[in-house]
């Protein structure tokens, strides 16, 4: 039961969207700079390092929905994803992604576990500077939304097709509604 009342007919963050509209609009606003902006990254490389941290946050909401729709964006759809949730180094995507992938992992843990190391491997598979800032800042704000949605106890359906249609939703319109 959510810790503040929320409409029980919008799961995770869209409840939170609806009791603060004016919070709504910049938080809506940073994801769709960082995952629909201009970017290097595909549009499903960077919802699968929102998905892969939510995982790791065990934020069950954020996870559905951006593993939906990397899944959706995604060469490989789901199974891609659901191997990148299980284990970065065993799944079936490119190197420099598996590099941004340990960097997202590590700033989850803490920024600083992100080491010189972690850089230096990611930029020997290509990494560029925009795309190691992007994947950080990517990874810093799943932390944040992630807390946001758990930490007030909100909603997160059960049935795995909530998230396969907001995946669709989101691969489609994105975070400027």
């Amino acid at each position: 039961m959510p810790h503040i009342p929320l409409d029980p007919q919008l799961p995770g963050i869209r409840s939170l969207m609806a009791f603060r509209p004016e919070t709504a609009v910049p938080l809506n606003a940073l994801a769709q700079t960082l995952l629909r902006g201009p970017s290097s990254l595909t549009v499903g490389e960077r919802e699968l390092i929102a998905a892969v941290v939510s995982n790791g946050n065990e934020c069950r909401f954020c996870h559905g929905s951006h593993a939906a729709a990397a899944a959706e964006t995604l060469d490989g759809g789901r199974a891609v994803v659901d191997a990148a949730c299980a284990g970065v180094d065993d799944a079936p995507v490119p190197e420099k992604l598996k590099a941004l992938l340990r960097i997202a992992l590590a700033t989850r843990e803490t920024g600083r576990a992100v080491t010189p190391e972690l850089v230096a491997a990611a930029r020997a598979e290509g990494a560029t500077d925009v795309e190691l800032h992007d994947t950080v800042l990517i990874a810093a704000a799943f932390c944040m939304y992630n807390r946001y949605v758990d930490g007030l106890a909100t909603v997160a359906p059960d049935d795995p097709a909530a998230y396969e249609l907001m995946g669709k939703v989101l691969a489609a319109e994105g975070y400027g509604r």
